[in-house]
């Protein structure tokens, strides 16, 4: 599913326009990463959190170029379902092996 169909689906389901719902699904998308950047985590009660993770310095190694380098710490950003959300999606016949049916 695109961000398009995102849109057109709700569009559906509220009854609103299509310009309406982009709007205010892309607003939603830049608050997420904006605050994200700034260090904020964002939790949607029975949707899921979205969080920064920290990752360790830690040295790695170019093996073709037989080097070893330092990768500073550093954070990425995640999401983690809700609960309720990973039932919905257990339960599901629709979804098997990452494949949707």
């Amino acid at each position: 599913m695109t961000k398009a169909d995102i849109i057109a689906k709700i569009a559906q389901k509220t009854n609103m326009d299509k310009m309406s719902v982009q709007i205010a699904v892309e607003a939603f998308f830049d608050v997420v990463k904006e605050n994200m950047a700034e260090g904020e985590n964002i939790y949607v009660r029975g949707f899921g959190s979205f969080i920064n993770k920290r990752r360790a310095k830690k040295v790695a190694r170019n093996i073709s170029k037989k080097v070893s380098m330092e990768i500073p710490e550093h954070y990425v950003p995640s999401f983690k379902p809700s609960k309720s959300f990973v039932e919905t999606v257990k339960k599901s016949d629709k979804v098997r092996n990452g494949v949707s049916a």
